[in-house]
């Protein structure tokens, strides 16, 4: 019992992290950002909500520089103001922005949000397991080593989250006649924006590549046709 309390306390730890993230998070969001007011945005979200048998889809600009796009806990949208930027200075098109809240819409109907609760937790635990076998072959480096093996599980899961909310956006974006073309063009975009925001590439490791993004959607075209 005491050899697994450690990885019960692990998953516990996970689970309050995670409802006080998803408070701060609000709080946050709820302080950093208006409702998007963009007319040519504003028209794709309603063709968006109407293909979705929705009263509406919602958009909020978040008051950070950061090129992103993001899907809050409690299923609101974010396009940050440095993305808007890009997209009000003509480097980003109205059809690519839709392709951004396509896309977080898609990790919204998925339950990304909710189930990374539990992969969270997981991690936590993975983590905590490993440590504790490594730590005793490996004194010193263990515990570093179990945390680079949790942080690539944890990458994996998040690509594969990506991969998802690619398909569903494809299928929205068909569906309301843009395509996927304006998706596969901001990919190309993708690195060069974030790299000039300041952001991390990092940030690129939790995403699958550029290539491997274009053609999944291509594959799925091919299907389609």
């Amino acid at each position: 019992m005491l050899k697994v309390a450690p990885i019960l306390l692990a998953l516990l730890y996970g689970v309050v992290y995670y409802r006080f993230s998803v408070w701060r998070t609000r709080a946050e969001l709820d302080a950093k950002s208006t409702e998007l007011a963009d007319p040519k945005l504003r028209g794709m979200c309603d063709r968006m909500a109407e293909a979705l048998d929705l009263d509406q889809v919602k958009v909020h600009i978040y008051e950070i520089e950061p090129v992103n796009g993001l899907a809050a806990p409690d299923g609101r949208i974010f396009i940050t103001r440095g993305f808007f930027k890009k997209y009000t200075a003509g480097e980003v098109s109205v059809e690519e922005m839709a392709s951004v809240i396509a896309h977080e819409l898609g990790h919204v109907a998925l339950g990304h949000s909710r189930r990374r609760m539990i992969d969270f937790s997981g991690q936590n635990a993975v983590r905590v397991a490993l440590g504790m076998i490594l730590g005793r072959i490996i004194p010193g480096v263990g515990p570093w080593l179990a945390g680079i093996l949790a942080s690539m599980l944890a990458a994996r899961l998040s690509r594969q989250d990506e991969y998802e909310a690619d398909a569903y956006a494809a299928a929205l974006l068909t569906k309301i006649g843009v395509g996927v073309a304006p998706q596969k063009t901001l990919f190309e975009k993708l690195e060069a924006l974030v790299g000039a925001s300041g952001q991390p590439l990092a940030w690129l490791m939790s995403h699958p590549k550029t290539e491997d993004r274009i053609a999944a959607i291509e594959a799925l075209e091919a299907r389609w046709n």
